[in-house]
Order: C-alpha cells, then sequence, then structure tokens
C-alpha cells in the first residue's frame, strides 16, 4: 500500500509543484465503493479516494464535476486537486475537509448556496461528458427539454439495463413507456438547473466553521427537483433546508406530488447495483404514474 501513495505523492510534486517530501496514510470509512485514507504530509494533509482501475476514467469524470461545481458554488465543493493511475488502481485527491459541528446557519446557508448553484442553467438538459452515479456510468446526452432527456438518459435506459439483468421485465418496460409519454404534463417547465445529481445525506458532511460540505457528485444540467427529491430518499435533510430553499428559490407548485417520479432515477440505479427491494419500489413508482 506504501507504494501505490509514494506513486501517488510522485505524481502530486510533479503536477502541482507541492513538494512534498514525508507523508503517511491512514484509512478513513464512510464510502461504499471506493477505499478513502487521509494522506498526511508535510505540505498538509489530503483526501485520496482509491479504486480498482477495472472502473476506468471514474476519477477523471469526478475530477473534473468537482472543478466544474467549485466554480458555480466555490463554498459548497472541495477542492479537487488530481485524478490519474498507478499500476494498482486509479486514485482522486481532494482538500482534506475537518469535521465540526452544526450551527444555526448551517442548513440555511446550505439552502442558499444549492439554491444559487440552481440558478447556473444552460440551454439543454444533459452535459458535454458522461459521468457516473456510483459506480454505474451516467449517459449525459444534450436534448432540448427535460422529459425526452428523462425519458431517455434516465428512465427507459435503466429500465432496458435492468432488463438485461433480468431485474425488470418487458410488461415493466411497456409501463415505463406509458410514463415517459406523460412526463410533458407532469412537470412543469424550468430552465436546466446545474446539478449535484446524487445529493443524499450520505454526500454531505458538516466542515469546522459549521460550513455543509458535498461531494461524490454526478452532475447534469437537469430539472432542480431532481436534487431535491434525492435529499429525501435515504434519511432527507432537516426540515429547515427545505422551508429555507423555498425562501430563496420557490419550488414550483405542487413539487412534492412528483417526488417520487424524481427519485425514480436514483432508485433505478440501486435497483441495478444491488436488486433486491429496490425492484418493488421502481415497480411502484412505474405503475403509479403509468
Amino acid at each position: 500500500m506504501r507504494q501505490i501513495f509514494s506513486n501517488i505523492v510522485q505524481q502530486l510534486n510533479a503536477q502541482r509543484g507541492i513538494q512534498i517530501t514525508s507523508f503517511d496514510a491512514k484509512r478513513v470509512y464512510g464510502g461504499d465503493i471506493n477505499e478513502t485514507y487521509r494522506l498526511t504530509t508535510n505540505k498538509g494533509d489530503f483526501f485520496v479516494k482509491l479504486n480498482d482501475s477495472v472502473h476506468g476514467d471514474m476519477f477523471k469524470m469526478e475530477l473534473e464535476s468537482l472543478r466544474l461545481l467549485k466554480n458555480a458554488s466555490n463554498d459548497l465543493f472541495p477542492q479537487a486537486i488530481l485524478a490519474g493511475n498507478t499500476p494498482e488502481s486509479i486514485f482522486l485527491v481532494l482538500e482534506f475537509l475537518e469535521k465540526g459541528n452544526i450551527t444555526p446557519a448551517s442548513w440555511r446557508n446550505f439552502a442558499q448556496q444549492l439554491a444559487a448553484l440552481h440558478t447556473q442553467t444552460h440551454n439543454r438538459y444533459g452535459l458535454s461528458f458522461d459521468n457516473y452515479i456510483g459506480s454505474l456510468q451516467q449517459h449525459n446526452t444534450f436534448e432540448t427539454t427535460w422529459h425526452e432527456f428523462y425519458a431517455k438518459h434516465r428512465i427507459l435506459f435503466l429500465v432496458r439495463m435492468a432488463i438485461d439483468q433480468a431485474k425488470l421485465d418487458s410488461k415493466d418496460a411497456l409501463l415505463a413507456e406509458k410514463l415517459c409519454l406523460r412526463l410533458p404534463e407532469i412537470f412543469p417547465q424550468e430552465k436546466p438547473a446545474l446539478l449535484h445529481g446524487d445529493l443524499w445525506s450520505g454526500n454531505f458532511m458538516i466542515s469546522t466553521t459549521g460550513d455543509i460540505k458535498i461531494f461524490d457528485p454526478a452532475i447534469y444540467y437537469g430539472h432542480r427537483e431532481m436534487d431535491i427529491a434525492m435529499t429525501m430518499l435515504f434519511g432527507g435533510f432537516d426540515r429547515s433546508f427545505y422551508n429555507h430553499y423555498n425562501d430563496f428559490y420557490p419550488l414550483e407548485q405542487n413539487w412534492q406530488q412528483r417526488i417520487d417520479l424524481c427519485q425514480l432515477y436514483p432508485l433505478l440505479v440501486h435497483c441495478i447495483l444491488f436488486g433486491g427491494h429496490y425492484v418493488s419500489a421502481v415497480r411502484s413508482i412505474i405503475r403509479k404514474y403509468a
């Protein structure tokens, strides 16, 4: 393992010119699909993610995504420093954030910053490059309308993948197609918003300043209700967050009635990666809206 970190340090020195001369790496925990470490050096601490090289460009896409997000909302995201390969693995180096405690202003400030991120827009839905949501590749081909994008590149694409894995069947596909035909009447029209894309409670932390930082993005330009619904999928955020968000950037009427439809995409991802009860959750939502 030390050889891996020695290689990473060499690449940091070569590309960043920071001249690390001593280091130590200790495992930290919190992620599901990556090994994560605190790299302590004479030039400060870094957060390092490792994975098997079979995952190819996953970290390079994460680096590019974080840099795009950092440019849009500097205070919300950690600095992305370097992504690369060693003979044994792929790696991503980020700034190391110390954990702190929540303050009365934490959720309000976070809501304001996320609302500001969602005002960053594009003339189409999607992204100029593909990336990943968890370990699953995320396809971001641009479309002119939200319902086209959500149907083609989120719902139907993953339904077909789940059928190939024998987790869903042809009846599910027919119902999903019916659902997608209804999308124009269900979603209110909004400009494409720059989304985090995987905004659940496991992808944020409180810094020592009391500010909320978010990471592990799966970005694209989409309907902002996708981010809001994702925050509610696995435990949810503090209720004050939603009140504050609506103060800064009011959600469209009846947004609560579309939460499960927005959650269909991440549930499809979990259906493909993990199966189990996620299959029935996906089927329930498809049948509800078909």
